[in-house]
């Protein structure tokens, strides 16, 4: 594995981690949407807890779990029901469109992830 590569993207998810973390404040919907701002707070802390840990210890369950993440903001403004709010519902999209795209590019760059694939998807 190539880890100055994969470890771009997992800063990358560790920025918009803290992004996601803070946006309820900085976008003004903290008091307006508790449900929204709190979905924001917990993923935003689980999403850097996961990206520091890829950086350090990189493996593919914590892409993984960054990929669900991000999947989880795309469809958290219906599923929680604050797509009235625009401001957090387009942040919750776009940032979880960044954060599951640079997962899956950083598992997509993985050697043993590949290998795996490899083997469990290719006949010999």
């Amino acid at each position: 594995m190539d880890a100055t590569t994969k470890r771009w993207q997992d800063g990358g998810n560790l920025v918009l981690g803290v992004w996601m973390f803070f946006s309820p404040w900085m976008l003004a919907y903290a008091a307006g949407m508790p449900l929204a701002a709190w979905n924001a707070v917990i993923l935003g802390a689980a999403i850097v807890v996961f990206a520091a840990v890829a950086m350090y210890m990189p493996r593919v369950w914590e892409e993984g779990l960054n990929m669900a993440l991000g999947v989880w903001l795309i469809v958290s403004p219906w599923a929680l029901r604050f797509t009235a709010e625009r401001s957090a519902m387009m942040n919750a999209v776009v940032v979880g469109i960044l954060v599951a795209a640079l997962a899956a590019w950083a598992m997509l760059r993985d050697k043993e992830f590949e290998k795996w694939w490899q083997d469990h998807h290719h006949a010999a």
